[in-house]
């Protein structure tokens, strides 16, 4: 699968990456000099807004100091309710990467091993991947399990059949084994597929070895101690204050509410909510801090097959004569429409955290990068 294209799951928070072929290229030139300060990126945000329709929350922390933190758009459509600077999100898979790193803090205290298979820490598992699928496959997305997304494969397809694993009430261990216990349809590590069943299978095993939910233990482990108290895991039954609703192009064009489903059944794969400045936190910790030590940084930020990593992609962009060396996190679930992306030799952060499928966040986002380190050679 080639990760400069979308897959054709966004629907269901299986769209990831890459910037689509020409973001790079297609964007203006950047300012003579690059911005050193915020005045021409805030302006040149502006503009990308106006064009692409973009709604949310967009903050860049370039070298340690904030250079852009700005709302565009509503929040809440019915009753025009703006978008807030520090505004929550759903922020789909970007999940991810909080599960792989609460992975390797485990691994670094040994209490999980990457090679070793998932029965060892989930005796009870009943899919055939459990003597045969690692942790460090289920983190890059090359398990080769049956697809917990099989069969959906579009907005149309999604309205008119449903999505059982998301709009019925499950537990996680319903989630596990109803959806992310099928079939090996790929020999394990042959094959990228990227699948929410990997990363439910790792928030059952967080659990097994923490004896804590899963969002109990993010919240003991990376969460409380980096001060993120605007982070958590969405559920139904909890009414979040300056939440913004999220709303998708539809197969006819039009904009129209996501389909109400339980929130919570995206779980360690896609179910986290968050803040601009608590990702902002977060990315410092995990590229720039001791959030991890740097054997299991070095470890998450390798790239197996399609240059992903564990929870992430991984790649370099050509600019000035140089390779800059970047991790990028998208997150797609309806509108809920999210980037994370870290220049990680140019200390440059950029997040855009939409609540509409408008606007393409993985071209906006490296349209921005852009302006700081230049046209692509």
């Amino acid at each position: 699968m080639d990760r400069r294209r979308f897959l054709s799951n966004a629907v269901l928070g299986g769209a990831m990456v890459g910037a689509p072929l020409g973001a790079w290229a297609d964007a203006p030139p950047p300012a003579a000099g690059a911005p050193a300060a915020g005045g021409g990126v805030a302006a040149y945000v502006a503009s990308q807004v106006a064009e692409t329709g973009f709604s949310g929350t967009v903050l860049v922390e370039h070298q340690g100091a904030v250079v852009l933190h700005e709302a565009y758009g509503l929040a809440e459509r019915s009753f025009q309710v703006p978008c807030r600077r520090d505004g929550l999100y759903r922020i789909a898979s970007i999940t991810k990467l909080f599960t792989a790193t609460l992975v390797m803090r485990l691994v670094a205290r040994g209490r999980l091993s990457l090679d070793t298979v998932i029965r060892a820490y989930l005796p009870a598992y009943k899919g055939p991947a459990a003597d045969r699928v690692t942790l460090r496959q289920l983190l890059t997305h090359t398990s080769g399990i049956e697809n917990f997304d099989k069969g959906l494969t579009s907005y149309t397809d999604a309205a008119r059949t449903g999505m059982p694993a998301y709009q019925l009430p499950h537990d996680s261990t319903d989630l596990m084994d109803r959806y992310a216990s099928g079939p090996l349809v790929k020999a394990p590590g042959s094959a990228f597929d990227y699948n929410n069943a990997d990363y439910v299978i790792l928030g059952k095993v967080i659990e097994a070895v923490t004896g804590q939910p899963y969002d109990q233990a993010l919240r003991r482990d990376v969460l409380d101690p980096l001060g993120l108290a605007q982070t958590g895991l969405l559920r139904q039954d909890l009414i979040l204050p300056n939440l913004a609703a999220t709303y998708y192009k539809d197969g006819d064009g039009d904009l129209a509410h996501d389909m109400p489903v339980y929130m919570q059944n995206w779980y360690a794969a896609g179910g986290l909510y968050s803040t601009a400045p608590d990702l902002a936190a977060f990315a410092r910790a995990l590229y720039g801090g001791d959030l991890l030590a740097p054997a299991q940084r070095a470890q998450l930020l390798t790239p197996a097959l399609e240059e992903y990593g564990f929870g992430l992609w991984v790649s370099d962009l050509q600019a000035r004569g140089r390779p800059h060396h970047y991790a990028q996190r998208p997150g797609r679930i309806m509108g809920a429409n999210t980037l994370l992306l870290r220049f990680l030799d140019d200390d440059l952060t950029i997040i855009i955290l939409g609540n509409t499928n408008l606007a393409d966040t993985d071209r906006l986002g490296f349209r921005i990068a852009r302006q700081f380190l230049g046209p692509k050679d």
